[in-house]
């Protein structure tokens, strides 16, 4: 099932990196984040209280809270600084050197979590990484 699920979001990502570019313009990237996180914060609140899992928040410990609000901090930079690249970008060249971030997943997974990667998923990041540098170039 993980599959479908990563499958949807990487269709989900490229909608929103359409509708993102088009939602920028003649808006500053700052008022864009600002907006599509509001958004963000309602519909997962939303799924969370509909979804009946409002009760797991007695069930969060001090790490889970520290490692989820880092992650926030980072998917905000995250969000920020795309933005401001599609502000000025193309969005067939900004989002796949974001998808870099593939990339350095993999290779953080390894280092900070003890991950292995077998020779697939080498080759599969080599050529994610070579992508992104050939749209640079």
């Amino acid at each position: 099932m993980w599959k479908l699920y990563a499958l949807l979001s990487a269709v989900f990502a490229a909608v929103t990196a359409i509708l993102a570019k088009v939602g920028v313009k003649g808006v500053s990237g700052n008022m864009a984040t600002a907006i599509r996180t509001t958004v963000v914060l309602l519909l997962a609140w939303m799924i969370v209280f509909f979804g009946g899992q409002l009760k797991e928040t007695k069930e969060l410990t001090r790490a889970n809270l520290l490692f989820l609000v880092l992650s926030g901090i980072a998917t905000g930079l995250s969000w920020i600084f795309y933005f401001k690249a599609l502000e000025t970008g193309n969005v067939s060249k900004v989002a796949p050197i974001d998808k870099l971030s593939v990339v350095l997943v993999m290779i953080f997974a390894v280092i900070f979590l003890g991950e292995t990667m077998d020779f697939k998923t080498i080759i599969g990041g080599v050529l994610i990484a070579t992508g992104a540098i050939i749209l640079v170039l």
